[in-house]
């Protein structure tokens, strides 16, 4: 009987940080704004790129639902995660990874003096992600943003 158990996130982050010549668009580094692009969706799941030049990172925000896990590929990455009303930030170096539920909410930034490159997988594909602020030690939301809309 096929094993029908849906695939480790975090292992398929590892195989597509492992071979970035099979990735359907180049890896670039944008100054304005950290750069992303989708390399694979499947009924299961998709596989994001995306690179951060120092000072670059994302607002506090969800995955609409999704579950998911990321991979630092090169450079150095932390996110920030909320405990007790406040962020509480973890160093994430290269080689580093991150599994992560679908109430999982976060941000995460370069830090550092170098770029950073990293591999998110999430399940099912994102249709949805939610912006928050901490308000009096709450998460209040900020925004909502759609796929094909936002990004």
């Amino acid at each position: 009987m096929p094993d029908r158990r849906p695939p480790d996130l975090l292992a398929v982050a590892h195989r597509w940080a492992a071979d970035p010549a099979r990735w359907p668009v180049p890896l670039r580094f944008d100054p304005t704004s950290r750069w992303y692009a989708r390399l694979a969706q499947t009924a299961d799941h998709e596989v994001w790129a995306l690179s951060w030049l120092p000072g670059q990172g994302t607002d506090l925000h969800d995955h609409g639902g999704c579950g998911g896990a990321f991979l630092v590929v090169s450079g150095v990455l932390t996110e920030e995660t909320v405990g007790g009303g406040v962020l509480r930030p973890h160093r994430l170096p290269a080689g580093s990874g991150r599994r992560f539920g679908p109430r999982h909410v976060h941000l995460v930034s370069n830090r550092g003096d170098e770029p950073a490159v990293s591999v998110h997988a999430y399940r099912p594909a994102l249709r949805r992600m939610t912006s928050y602020r901490i308000v009096d030690g709450r998460l209040r939301v900020a925004e909502v943003a759609e796929a094909g809309v936002a990004w």
